[in-house]
């Protein structure tokens, strides 16, 4: 007796776990914005004559979740051309305003936990994966001919989903993007900027 209790509390949980699982095959969409939040230091340019300041941006972003297995999902990242003000100071406290836009393509690799006493029944995730920066439309107010070039790096990807019904979640997300571009004024390399944001999102989830 005590032994068919244990198989019908085994299969009972196992059901459980089954019916809280995205299956593989399924297709998910998340369609929301995402602050782009550059780090603190954004380093130094032209042996440490220039301090570089990147400011933040919001745009609207899109993205794309084919599960591969049960709760295990390969996700790619869109969005429209962050813009990002640029501030150079010299060593006498002298601004030099900059601009650039960039695409972050990002692909990365997910796991969503299947815990049924979360409330609301929130569904957490985590993802590594690979970014890739491209920049254009680089301005600056001397009239120089600036460029940075494109970046690869790490992406981590740590996430709620919230249900509705069963296909559909609200989504809040927060992604670090390890984005470092080597910079060019005029054909001559300046150095390195240091981006590296932390991306934060809020998103509506639908599955397939």
């Amino acid at each position: 007796m005590k032994l068919q209790s244990l198989v019908l509390a085994a299969a009972t949980a196992l059901t459980m776990t089954t019916a809280f699982a995205v299956p593989a095959g399924t297709w998910s969409v998340a369609a929301g914005a995402h602050y782009v939040d550059p780090k603190s230091d954004n380093g130094s340019l032209a042996n440490g004559a220039l301090d570089v300041d990147v400011d933040g941006d919001v745009r609207p972003t899109i993205s794309g979740e084919y599960f591969i297995a049960n709760n295990v999902g390969v996700e790619l990242l869109a969005a429209i051309p962050f813009h990002h003000d640029i501030t150079l100071t010299d060593t006498n406290g002298n601004k030099i305003d900059a601009k650039t836009q960039h695409l972050p393509p990002t692909l990365s690799v997910q796991y969503h936990f299947d815990y049924d006493n979360m409330p609301m029944n929130i569904k957490p995730f985590v993802g590594v994966g690979v970014n890739y920066t491209t920049f254009f439309k680089e301005r600056i107010a001397t009239g120089s001919d600036l460029k940075l070039d494109d970046s690869v790096g790490v992406a981590g990807h740590v996430g709620l989903d919230i249900p509705f019904v069963p296909t559909e979640a609200f989504r809040i997300d927060a992604r670090y993007m390890d984005i470092k571009t080597d910079a060019s004024l005029n054909g001559i390399d300046i150095g390195e900027v240091d981006i590296s944001p932390w991306v934060y999102g809020v998103a509506f989830v639908k599955q397939f």
